[in-house]
């Protein structure tokens, strides 16, 4: 597929309105817009962990299969769903390999003793917004769902959703493994 981006603006948005991926048009405000810019958004946040973070080349290279995961994920979500569509890109298998990274990755690391505050390193404090931005997108992905049901948008991005925040949290602690992690003191504590 070869995609060209030769005009930039186009004025079709002006009106408060914009194009779904089946070339439909809605408002800017609707669920469906709100799922896929909540994915957009946390796509970005990714990218401020590498360009800021600094993160090692196995950190790096999960990032950048994940955002290109995000990008199908945005693209299930902007496009309504009709019976009999089989056009969807996330399937369980997008979920799978998530689990899989997050069970490779999480074996190394010590077990949690305690809840885990953001911060440490600035590759892991950004990897901790990210994570964030990701629920945020979750959350706003469900709510489409529900919106719309299921037959209307593809599960399976709410669930790969779910799984990209839990591998960001191990991907975090992967940040931090030299200066270990910052853990939660409850108030009594302090």
């Amino acid at each position: 597929m070869s995609i060209v981006l030769s005009k930039i603006y186009t004025r079709g948005g002006d009106d408060g309105t914009t194009a779904l991926g089946d070339m439909s048009r809605t408002s800017k405000t609707d669920p469906r817009l709100d799922a896929y810019s909540a994915v957009d958004e946390a796509n970005a946040a990714l990218g401020l962990v590498l360009a800021l973070g600094n993160p090692d080349e196995e950190i790096t290279a999960v990032i950048r299969w994940m955002q290109n995961d995000l990008f199908d994920v945005g693209s299930d979500l902007c496009r309504p769903m009709v019976e009999g569509d089989d056009k969807s890109r996330v399937d369980d298998g997008y979920v799978q390999r998530l689990e899989k990274a997050i069970d490779r990755l999480n074996e190394g690391l010590p077990a949690l003793r305690s809840f885990i505050l953001p911060g440490g390193t600035p590759a892991a404090a950004l990897l901790h917004s990210a994570r964030t931005t990701v629920r945020s997108a979750e959350r706003r992905a469900w709510a489409l769902i529900e919106a719309v049901g299921e037959e209307g948008a593809n599960k399976a991005t709410a669930r790969y959703l779910n799984r990209c925040a839990d591998l960001l949290f191990v991907l975090a602690r992967l940040a931090n493994k030299e200066v270990g992690d910052v853990t939660w003191s409850p108030g009594e504590n302090r």
